[in-house]
């Protein structure tokens, strides 16, 4: 890979720490921070008709910022709420093939959950508009988890379809992420944790982003 074929990651950030109370309030400080490429609306836990709130809620929020609004895991949610996309966890190769086959380009389809380089190739078959690798909630040390960096090493090297690596829970490790190549990288608790700024999170994650792309670049 030459420098000609680096593209500075850009940042998707994953709403799973966020509570009813303070989602909207959150999200809107985030999407203030700066360049967000995407947002992924995680039920965690809530039921249908919470999750439907919640979308209703940050769908348009992301949408008027510039970033995807994806939904995960259910795609009448996505559907009714008006999302972009949507994203399957399960890591089942068949249900993400189904959902492109059915979501398509109406919607962006991406997935998550393989965990194998064989299953991620399997998936990246199946023609899906990205492949994450990390588990929603997953983040719970300060660094990412390595077997998912050394997936998204691996994967942007030789793989068309973009994909988004799981970052850490601390902003200081957000480097290492960046430094895999992917074309993403995925923040959860590291902006949405209790006792973070999101709009300075964001802000200095973009940073970090210019930072890593300028060094890599030379």
């Amino acid at each position: 890979m030459t420098s000609d074929d680096l593209i500075r990651p850009r940042l998707v950030l994953v709403t799973t720490p966020l509570t009813d109370a303070d989602a909207e309030e959150r999200m809107r400080a985030a999407l203030s921070g700066g360049d967000v490429a995407s947002v992924l609306i995680d039920a965690a836990g809530r039921d249908a008709a919470e999750f439907q709130r919640l979308a209703e809620t940050l769908v348009p929020l992301a949408q008027a910022a510039g970033a995807a609004a994806i939904v995960v895991d259910d795609s009448r949610v996505a559907g009714r709420s008006r999302a972009d996309g949507l994203h399957l966890t399960g890591g089942d190769i068949e249900a993400l093939g189904d959902a492109v086959s059915r979501h398509q380009p109406k919607l962006i389809v991406g997935g998550s959950g393989f965990t194998s380089r064989h299953g991620a190739l399997e998936a990246g078959e199946r023609m899906p508009d990205y492949i994450l690798f990390g588990r929603f909630a997953g983040d719970t040390e300060a660094e990412p988890h390595k077997k998912n960096l050394a997936l998204a090493e691996w994967w942007a090297q030789i793989v068309e379809v973009p994909c988004i690596v799981m970052g850490g829970a601390e902003l200081s490790t957000l480097e290492v992420a960046a430094a895999t190549r992917a074309e993403f990288v995925a923040l959860s608790r590291a902006v949405f944790g209790d006792g973070v700024d999101p709009a300075a999170a964001v802000a200095q994650a973009n940073s970090t982003f210019d930072a890593v792309f300028e060094r890599m670049s030379q």
